[in-house]
C-alpha cells in the first residue's frame, strides 16, 4: 500500500511540473534575456532610450475581465526593491502593447488603460538603471489577468497600492525575467 502511495506521489509530481500548451504566457519581441539600451533609463546617470519594450500575451485563464503589466527589479538597493512600469485597466480584449506604449503621453495605450506612478516619481515607463558595479538586476515583467474590468484605485496611488489590487483581483500571472547590469 505504501509503495502504491509513494508512486501516485512521484505521478503528481512529475504531472505538476509539465508546462501545459494552454498556459497563460507573456513574451516579448523587443526583448531576449538582456535589456538592451532601448530598455534602459536615460537619467541617472543612464543614457539609454527609455522605450516600454513590445509585450504580448495568450491564454488567458477563464474570467479574466481586464489585464495590468508590471516591471519590477526585486535588485534595486533600496530595501523594497524598484518599479519601473505600472500599466493596468487594460481591457480583456486586448493581448499586446506595442513598443514604446509606455511614453508619458500614453497615447499608445488601449482606451481606458492608466499607467501607475514609478519609483522615479512619473506615470511612464522607466528603464533599466542599476548602480554600476552592481551584478546585472533582474527585470521581472508581469502580466496578471484580473477577474474585475477595472481596480478602485486613485490617480495618484503608490506602486504598493496598485501590487495589492492586482494581487487581491488576480486570477493569474505570466512573467518573465530580463537583467542588465554596468
Amino acid at each position: 500500500m505504501l509503495k502504491k502511495f509513494i508512486g501516485i506521489l512521484l505521478i503528481s509530481v512529475v504531472v505538476t511540473g509539465i508546462a501545459f500548451a494552454g498556459e497563460f504566457k507573456l513574451s516579448s519581441s523587443s526583448i531576449d534575456k538582456v535589456l538592451t539600451d532601448e530598455q534602459v533609463y536615460n537619467g541617472f546617470g543612464c543614457s539609454g532610450k527609455n522605450i516600454s519594450p513590445a509585450l504580448k500575451w495568450s491564454n488567458a485563464p477563464e474570467g479574466t475581465m481586464s489585464y495590468a503589466v508590471t516591471v519590477y527589479d526585486p535588485d534595486a538597493p533600496t530595501g523594497s526593491g524598484w518599479w519601473h512600469w505600472l500599466v493596468y485597466n487594460i481591457p480583456a480584449n486586448i493581448r499586446e502593447l506595442p513598443e514604446g506604449a509606455g511614453d508619458v503621453s500614453g497615447n499608445m495605450l488601449p482606451e481606458g488603460a492608466a499607467q501607475g506612478r514609478t519609483d522615479f516619481g512619473t506615470k511612464a515607463f522607466g528603464g533599466a538603471c542599476p548602480p554600476k558595479g552592481d551584478k546585472p538586476h533582474r527585470y521581472i515583467f508581469t502580466v496578471f489577468a484580473l477577474k474585475v474590468a477595472k481596480i478602485d484605485v486613485p490617480a495618484e496611488a503608490t506602486a504598493a497600492l496598485i501590487g495589492y489590487m492586482l494581487n487581491a483581483n488576480a486570477v493569474g500571472k505570466a512573467s518573465f525575467t530580463a537583467t542588465y547590469g554596468r
